[in-house]
């Protein structure tokens, strides 16, 4: 036939992305099925025959490798009237749309790309042609396509147009770039042949920078030191090349194999994957057991890293399950913590250039939204969760790109204290004083003295059910039970949702897990009563600091043991009973010495919170 030149105009505007395109020109072919053998080993290989020249591109693929593509030469369109039909590789501009083979229209994306023609997109660039310019029953003149693309390109686009083609899954593992013009030319005669037509003489073939030949030198020692065998160079190199490897041994360097990679073997890049080529050749079985000669390094871990896994280890203990939620969030979560009150600002917060999923764009400043939205999921099919996280918040730095990166606990507890059980029927809902256990097991086994909890207003939570926690008078963090318009917005349901927000970098590092040995005594305890009615606003905390101050050195342990609130006690008030242990570290103590320091401390919370004494 004439030459190819002339009849169609190719350009890359892509190289990155599509490093060659290759095409030939078949006319004058005749459409209709493909013989019954070609049809039947399509079947067998899984593909559905459809006529003879698509057919043809789909055998040459699963018999070469290469993913092909037929145009209708005559629906192709020009860039300008009087010239050949032009094919562009390029990225889709937006608002472009394309239907593709399979009828489908979509929207494309800019960094999508295509293959076009002078009147826009034929085709999604390794994933599936286009509609408009199908091969037909009455298509004359074929114009074949292969070419390379970028693997990783390919296998964005084809997760965001939901195309799961054999071309696509092909071009994402990575092609043979080398080979798109003998492929033409098999598929070419193929067509001649079964469809007839006659073929253009040439091919056009735009290769901007050619696959330059990878040459990697591959050590004896390495090969010796990775597998424990002792081949030679020799013997290295007839194990590499049955598999297509070219071998060189140099004079100069003895130990050495310089090794040529053939273009096909796209996952060969350097001299670790050689030797697991040697060792599939020589017989994994063969490989010799052997222990490590030399001395195994120490084993070192971060004090930070060991601490955490505490942290995690002691609220597991509490009956809690850790949960690992994503870093990004949305301001429509993060409001939801603050119904009613101004939305948070986008530049108030980090925001990521190319999120997978665009409400969720921005780092988190706590933890506090997405433990909500996990523990609503969890409700939807249980009735109890207890569940902790930790994890980094990322608080953005005024006149720096980068955030400071934090460290922070978040516990949240909702739904029945219990399992239920045939035995005790269902157990309380967990409150706010379960959630303050937890956090006092924390402090404690961490060994975390002066940690105190002080009422405070919190838009998250509700009015007189939060307090915050400080550690020696230094903010901690807050705890307390979710307020019922923040549960509606994260449609948790009715019930009491409780929820800490700590500073776990503060934690860890006050953390002190050297506990002192206190030798228990030889000596009896005594145990006294103490009831006493006080204003509802003194906190309990305070009543058994000054029991601890009055007490003396006699004073062993202080127990809040009934809390009462009524008419015996009057508007206001509230009766606070205590369980007093004396004990004396050298001698038994007697009623009457146990009873002074009883008196003692009825007088200092008298004159300190005017406390009326129950008889």
């Amino acid at each position: 036939g004439p030459e190819i030149e002339g009849q169609v105009e190719i350009s890359i505007a892509d190289p990155d992305l599509c490093p060659r395109y290759s095409a030939m020109l078949v006319r004058d072919v005749t459409i209709g099925p493909s013989p019954l053998w070609m049809q039947r080993r399509l079947q067998l290989a899984g593909q559905r025959p459809i006529n003879n020249v698509v057919d043809i591109t789909n055998y040459v693929m699963l018999e070469m490798g290469q993913p092909l593509h037929a145009f209708d030469y005559d629906l192709l369109r020009p860039v300008a009237p009087g010239r050949a039909p032009n094919i562009t590789v390029r990225r889709a501009t937006a608002g472009e749309k394309m239907t593709t083979l399979d009828g489908v229209a979509h929207d494309l994306l800019p960094n999508m790309l295509m293959i076009t023609d002078g009147g826009g997109p034929i085709g999604v660039a390794g994933v599936m042609g286009g509609l408009d310019s199908e091969v037909k029953e009455n298509t004359r003149n074929v114009l074949l396509e292969a070419a390379s693309f970028d693997n990783i390109s390919v296998r964005h686009t084809s997760s965001a147009l939901h195309i799961a083609s054999e071309a696509a899954q092909r071009f994402g593992r990575g092609v043979d770039p080398t080979q798109t013009v003998n492929v033409l030319r098999r598929t070419a005669e193929l067509i001649r042949q079964l469809a007839g037509g006659t073929i253009a003489r040439g091919s056009i073939d735009v290769y901007p920078a050619p696959k330059p030949v990878q040459q990697i030198t591959l050590s004896a020692q390495q090969v010796r030191h990775t597998l424990g065998i002792s081949p030679t160079t020799s013997e290295i190199a007839e194990m590499l090349r049955p598999l297509g490897f070219a071998c060189a041994l140099p004079a100069d360097r003895p130990e050495q194999v310089v090794v040529t990679v053939p273009s096909f073997r796209l996952d060969v890049s350097i001299p670790a994957d050689l030797v697991e080529e040697v060792a599939r050749m020589y017989g994994y079985d063969r490989l010799p057991s052997s222990t490590i000669a030399e001395e195994m390094p120490t084993l070192t871990r971060e004090s930070t890293v060991a601490l955490q896994d505490r942290v995690r280890d002691i609220l597991v203990g509490c009956g809690l399950n850790e949960i690992i939620t994503y870093s990004l969030t949305s301001l429509a979560s993060v409001a939801a913590l603050t119904p009613g009150a101004t939305p948070p600002e986008a530049g108030s917060f980090i925001q990521i250039a190319n999120p997978l999923n665009r409400e969720n764009a921005f780092l988190r400043k706590t933890l506090m939204n997405t433990s909500l939205e996990t523990l609503a999921q969890n409700l939807r099919s249980l009735d109890r969760a207890a569940m902790f996280e930790t994890a980094r918040v990322y608080l953005p730095q005024a006149g720096q790109s980068l955030p400071v990166e934090q460290g922070r606990l978040s516990i949240v507890l909702s739904g029945l204290r219990a399992d239920r059980s045939w035995m005790t029927g269902d157990s309380d809902n967990y409150d706010y004083y379960d959630l303050k256990g937890v956090v006092e097991t924390l402090t404690s086994r961490l060994g975390l003295a002066d940690v105190a909890y002080t009422p405070v207003e919190h838009p998250t939570f509700q009015p007189g059910r939060a307090a915050e926690v400080t550690l020696a008078g230094a903010p901690l963090g807050v705890i307390g039970e979710v307020h019922p318009r923040v549960r509606e917005a994260f449609d948790l349901p009715s019930q009491a949702v409780c929820l800490a927000d700590l500073d776990l970098d503060a934690l860890l590092a006050a953390a002190n897990l050297l506990w002192k040995f206190t030798p228990v005594s030889r000596m009896p305890a005594l145990r006294v009563d103490l009831a006493l009615v006080v204003d509802q606003s003194v906190p309990s905390d305070a009543i058994e600091a000054a029991i601890r101050a009055a007490g003396g050195y006699l004073l062993e342990d202080v127990r809040l043991f009934d809390v009462y609130k009524g008419a015996q006690v009057g508007e206001g008030r509230k009766s606070l009973a205590y369980s007093l242990t004396f004990r004396s570290p050298d001698k038994t103590l007697t009623s009457e010495q146990a009873n002074r320091q009883r008196d003692r401390i009825v007088q200092a919370l008298r004159k300190a919170y005017d406390a009326e004494i129950r008889s």
